[in-house]
């Protein structure tokens, strides 16, 4: 029997000073699923990587993918945590900037509409925002939230 492949994803809780206080970028999906979706559908720059492959790199690697720009470090890690449907994210605190307005994200197929025969590309990530933390807790999906409090819990000391 094959061994079933474990879905894990790799990410980037990408923070600054905002001048008012602890800033977080966050991402909205791409795509006709998540086009009228706000509140509790964005997420940190992440995607998934193979099982051999060393996670961090991996979240510097999605991070540029999704939005263009690229992360250096410091990082510290996260503690892990867990999707809805079962995937473990792995994530990094890093201090540093990103202009949203210079957003490039890779692309997927999709059969839209469904069962019409045309696949058409959209974006992995349809647009990115610096988002106060208490801001972020709304907008974030709700099984990334410990990602913030340990941001924080790490802003406060």
């Amino acid at each position: 029997m094959e061994k079933a492949r474990r879905r894990q994803s790799a990410g980037i809780v990408l923070y600054r000073d905002g001048g008012a206080g602890l800033e977080v970028l966050l991402v909205h999906p791409g795509g006709p699923f998540w086009s009228k979706k706000d509140h509790g559908s964005w997420s940190i720059p992440k995607g998934e990587y193979h099982e051999h492959e060393d996670a961090l790199l991996a979240a510097q690697r999605e991070f540029k993918e999704e939005t263009g720009g690229m992360v250096h470090g410091p990082f510290k890690a996260l503690a892990p945590c867990r999707q809805a449907g079962g995937k473990r994210v792995l994530a990094w605190a890093a201090e540093g900037d990103f202009d949203p307005e210079q957003l490039q994200s890779n692309e997927f197929s999709l059969e839209w509409p469904p069962r019409s025969g045309r696949l058409q590309s959209f974006p992995e990530v349809d647009r990115a925002a610096w988002f106060t933390l208490p801001e972020a807790r709304l907008r974030i999906l709700k099984a990334q939230l410990p990602l913030l409090d340990e941001l924080q819990t790490l802003a406060e000391r």
